[in-house]
């Protein structure tokens, strides 16, 4: 049977940074991996997960399943983080919030739950948007679709053709929208195009289905929520799916969520059950050991302050890095504009130089940086700024 299969083609990120890991020279920078670092080039577990950890460790008596759903604790307070304890969807009983195994578990299910519900409807992405969005909902059958989202040579979104797209877009299919700190490109939508967004979805029919896995990072934690608020207030179904990967710094816990606003309650009770089929049919149950300390932090007063300075801490260093960049860079032999990172937000801004400069700075200065030029701010520092800044007026020279 195996001798019928070939081998895969690596995923290029997946590859960059094997090639950065086997980069002899001391001076390397790792600009492509997609995880936080501080000013020492280390992932840290954030204070609050050590806290919550230690906690949990004395109060956990048991390592049976918790169910489908997840952990109901978990699901409640993470719906609250989105949402806000208010909202009125939720004061409906409209929303259903399942854990999931990461934002890509979570991204999957709901793909999946689509196919089932609607197996005609295509799903529209934006161009550029993250490499895997396209085989991760694809391979739950969904058909793809594209609609212009950045424009690379203005450095800016394309506003204008998005809105236009989407005035075509047919009821019932899906539109995958990106709700902070946009990846690849930092550029995230303002309020008015947000509201713009929901006036049309609720005008075509057509269901947004938000990837959103960096609330905190970009303005913060009430401001980066205000495109999913605003369009679960606005429209009769939508889906969300979210991650706790970069806001708590729990990458190797998966720790996700699926969200369905439905029209009713009776309706969300039925979405909730076939999602549950759906995950049952995938990974059966989601991890809990994650879940279990979000709920923990979330639910207690001290650790969520912590947290949530903590994270206000990383948005900050983030945010210093993309000053940083942006000063050191903007005086430049090639003539390059690069005030647009200093607009972006998130870990992630795309510089618009040449596919062969960005070459130029893995062979010659061992900098690394996916062929997007895509660039991760949190893997600069003080240490390497300096160096990062004389390689890249190098290659523009």
């Amino acid at each position: 049977m195996f001798e019928h299969l070939s081998a895969t083609k690596m995923d290029p990120i997946l590859g960059l940074m094997a090639d950065y890991r086997a980069d002899p020279r001391e001076h390397k920078i790792d600009l492509g991996v997609g995880v936080y670092m501080n000013d020492r080039g280390h992932t840290p577990v954030m204070r609050a997960v050590k806290d919550a950890e230690a906690r949990l460790m004395e109060l956990e008596d048991t390592k049976a399943y918790q169910g489908i759903a997840g952990d109901p604790r978990y699901n409640e307070l993470i719906l609250e983080l989105l949402l806000g304890a208010q909202h009125s969807a939720v004061a409906a009983n409209r929303v259903r919030t399942l854990q999931a195994p990461g934002g890509s578990g979570a991204l999957r299910v709901g793909g999946e739950l689509i196919f089932r519900a609607k197996p005609n409807a295509k799903l529209w992405i934006g161009v550029p948007t993250w490499p895997n969005h396209v085989p991760l909902l694809s391979g739950a059958g969904l058909t793809i679709e594209q609609y212009p989202y950045y424009d690379i040579g203005a450095r800016k979104i394309n506003a204008d053709a998005m809105m236009e797209t989407l005035r075509g877009i047919p009821a019932g299919d899906i539109v995958l929208l990106h709700g902070c700190c946009h990846n690849p490109t930092g550029a995230d939508l303002s309020k008015a195009q947000w509201d713009e967004i929901g006036d049309l979805a609720l005008e075509r029919g057509f269901i947004p289905y938000i990837d959103t896995a960096y609330q905190g990072l970009g303005e913060g934690l009430e401001a980066d929520a205000y495109g999913v608020r605003s369009l679960a207030e606005k429209l009769p179904e939508m889906i969300i799916a979210s991650s706790c990967s970069k806001n708590f710094g729990l990458y190797r816990e998966r720790t996700g969520s699926i969200t369905f606003v439905s029209a009713t309650p009776a309706q969300a009770d039925i979405v909730a059950s076939q999602a549950m089929s759906v995950a049952r049919q995938i990974y059966s149950m989601p991890p809990a050991h994650g879940a279990l300390l979000v709920a923990m932090i979330l639910g207690d007063d001290q650790l969520r302050s912590e947290w949530s300075a903590e994270l206000d801490e990383v948005r900050e260093r983030i945010n210093a890095m993309r000053r940083a960049l942006t000063e050191r860079i903007q005086q430049n032999d090639g003539g390059l504009d690069f005030s647009h990172i200093q607009q972006q937000r998130g870990m992630f801004s795309f510089l618009g130089i040449s596919t062969e400069q960005v070459d130029r700075l893995r062979e010659q200065y061992g900098i690394y940086i996916v062929s997007s030029t895509r660039v991760n701010l949190a893997g600069i520092n003080t240490r390497n700024i300096d160096y990062l800044a004389d390689s890249m007026r190098a290659v523009l020279a």
